[in-house]
């Protein structure tokens, strides 16, 4: 593919052998386009840092290829390879100050040192850390550290860079500051950045594009408002936000529910009549005040700028509704209260197995 940073073709890895062997990776193709900030999301033991792992040189597919633009780099050494890679851990040398950090490794390339000094001072002010230039990693904080440790990794300008959950270990205030630091830096470099989480919040903000795991198998790729309305899946649906989750069956056309009541959908994915779909409904997708359904308040719990409204349907279904807090916080929805409410047109999807 012309405009291709990073390709995997049928790419495994397997560890271990016999009765004992681990599917890290199974069978996963996926073509990463230059200059986009891609995110590879799932749980813990998916599959995703093994993949970043195989495009770094850390660890060789048991079978398939990864290519870097039109180059088969699946056994070349990690040194050869013109990406980077930012881990958890800053992993900065405590005895250099942040300029000859960030200098070191176009230092251990050669580079003259008028190069090396124009080349630190562009990456300080990208990551605005000019005036910190002189001190030490320990007198850092933890965000002015991390911000050391991508710039050090932007510094000789890589084709790609892989960024292995690396704002796992800051508070939640500087972990969104970093999130739109992070986007932020991929825009004014224009390189290509693979970055790897379990948390969906940071995925959706960041990225042009998602590729979904599970089981060593990549579920669905797409942009954040793709991935979050339309999940191809339940594991997505409920992996990316929150959800609600109804179980039904087709009726000339629409889906009778459990409760006994029939909704219109959009598009029922080809499900004969009579066939058991499961559906997927964003809370935020759900009116409360008129509609043909009805629920019991069985709570309601306040966010702040939301308020999440618990209803249950005849059949002791819950759906939940997302609603905007009014000024005096109080919805007005008493516990045990039977309100109606509909879902937005064309909110509903029927997820595939």
């Amino acid at each position: 593919m012309a405009d291709a940073a990073v390709e995997a073709r049928s790419a495994s890895k397997e560890y271990g052998s016999g009765d004992r062997i681990v599917r890290a990776l199974r069978d996963v193709s996926l073509t990463i386009r230059k200059g986009e900030f891609f995110t590879l999301l799932g749980p813990s033991g998916c599959g995703k840092t093994t993949l970043l792992r195989l495009i770094a040189g850390f660890e060789m597919p048991t079978s398939g290829t990864i290519l870097l633009g039109n180059r088969d780099i699946s056994r070349m050494p990690p040194y050869q390879r013109p990406v980077n890679t930012v881990f958890q851990s800053y992993a900065l040398f405590p005895h250099l100050d942040v300029a000859e950090n960030v200098g070191f490794g176009l230092t251990m390339r050669g580079q003259p040192k008028a190069e090396v000094e124009r080349r630190v001072a562009r990456m300080l002010a990208l990551v605005k850390l000019e005036a910190f230039a002189g001190r030490k990693p320990q007198q850092l904080s933890g965000g002015q550290q991390q911000r050391v440790a991508l710039a050090r990794a932007l510094a000789p300008s890589p084709e790609v860079l892989l960024l292995d959950e690396p704002l796992s270990a800051l508070d939640l205030k500087l972990r969104k500051e970093m999130q739109l630091e992070l986007k932020r830096l991929q825009h004014e470099t224009g390189i290509t950045f693979v970055f790897v989480t379990h948390d969906q919040e940071e995925a959706l903000t960041m990225s042009d594009r998602i590729g979904v795991m599970r089981d060593g198998v990549i579920l669905q790729v797409g942009g954040p408002r793709e991935i979050y309305n339309r999940p191809v899946n339940r594991f997505v649906a409920d992996f990316i936000g929150e959800t609600n989750i109804l179980a039904g069956r087709t009726e000339a056309g629409c889906v009778r529910l459990g409760s006994g009541d029939l909704i219109a959908v959009d598009n029922l994915n080809g499900a004969a009549e009579g066939a058991a779909v499961t559906l997927a409904v964003r809370p935020e997708q759900v009116r409360i005040g008129a509609g043909p359904l009805q629920g019991r308040v069985s709570n309601t719990v306040y966010f702040g700028t939301d308020t999440h409204c618990h209803l249950r349907m005849a059949d002791d279904t819950e759906v939940v509704a997302r609603m905007q807090s009014p000024p005096s916080g109080d919805v007005g929805l008493g516990e045990g209260a039977t309100v109606a409410f509909d879902f937005v047109a064309g909110a509903v999807r029927v997820l595939e197995d």
